[in-house]
């Protein structure tokens, strides 16, 4: 195996431990952050959207469509927990829905689309025709 891919894998291994370390004990997550200021979390989700942001737009401007299909696909639970988070601690299911739930259906539906469209068709070179 690849150290790259090592090192990669490790990269998505803390991305998931740090994600359910907040989502399963987010006191003792934030305590081990080191913000102790409330407001920090602000920076902190801000920071995240417009990594999210620049990987969309890294595969956009690499024509990667069909990678920025999946990764778009990935990201739809941002909204979706975005969503939840917001019923469940105090928001209006109204509010949450048609903020968040209504994101959540267009980066759903730009997903679906991005992975149904067709790779261009190669154009196929004419071998050239043998003098006789």
């Amino acid at each position: 195996m690849r150290f790259t891919t090592v090192m990669a894998s490790l990269v998505v291994l803390a991305g998931f431990y740090f994600g359910l370390s907040y989502l399963l004990a987010g006191n003792w997550a934030a305590a081990g952050f080191g913000i102790v200021d409330p407001d920090g979390y602000y920076v902190v989700k801000g920071v995240r959207d417009i990594a999210y942001g620049l990987t969309a737009l890294i595969l956009l401007l690499m024509k990667q469509r069909r990678a920025l299909g999946w990764v778009v696909l990935a990201d739809a639970i941002i909204p979706i927990g975005d969503c939840m988070a917001v019923i469940t601690h105090g928001g209006t299911v109204g509010y949450a829905l048609m903020v968040h739930g209504s994101a959540a259906v267009l980066v759903l539906f730009t997903a679906w689309l991005l992975l149904r469209e067709k790779a261009p068709a190669r154009a196929v070179q004419a071998e050239p025709v043998p003098a006789a």
